[in-house]
């Protein structure tokens, strides 16, 4: 199978996991896009100044990282772009709205579980380098 065919072959758990990683990186996007002023205030909130340049770089940091993840592009770099933040959403969550876990009362749940996977998903790119790198470290 070609490298390029690879990257999408269903039978392989980690592209299965990767691809799904990136698409849901989309709805953060998209709600950022649809909800620009509500997702505006919560910026403020959250104490990111100025808020809107911050949420130009989320939007922008979540929609290279979700296709470079779908794709297969450069996941050794895109995965902790997106993990990173989905780490920081979890954090501006629990800022704003203290501690809630559950996504569907406000908490921090969704971006810590994809915020996981995505650590997950660096950790066994950049494992495989760095054993080389380091021989007797990893």
């Amino acid at each position: 199978m070609s490298s390029l065919l690879s990257k999408f072959d269903p039978f392989d758990g980690d592209n299965i996991i990767r691809i799904t990683a990136g698409l849901f990186m989309f709805p953060r996007v998209a709600g950022k896009i649809t909800g620009y002023e509500a997702t505006l205030g919560f910026f403020e909130k959250a104490g990111f100044h100025p808020a809107p340049a911050f949420l130009v770089l989320a939007g922008v940091m979540e929609a290279v990282s979700g296709l470079c993840l779908v794709f297969g592009l450069w996941v050794r770099f895109a995965a902790p772009v997106a993990a990173g933040a989905l780490f920081v959403a979890a954090a501006a969550l629990f800022e704003v709205g203290g501690f809630k876990w559950v996504w569907n009362k406000g908490g921090f749940e969704y971006p810590v579980f994809w915020g996981l996977i995505c650590l997950a998903i660096a950790i066994k790119e950049w494992l495989p380098l760095l054993r080389r790198w380091f021989p007797r470290a990893a």
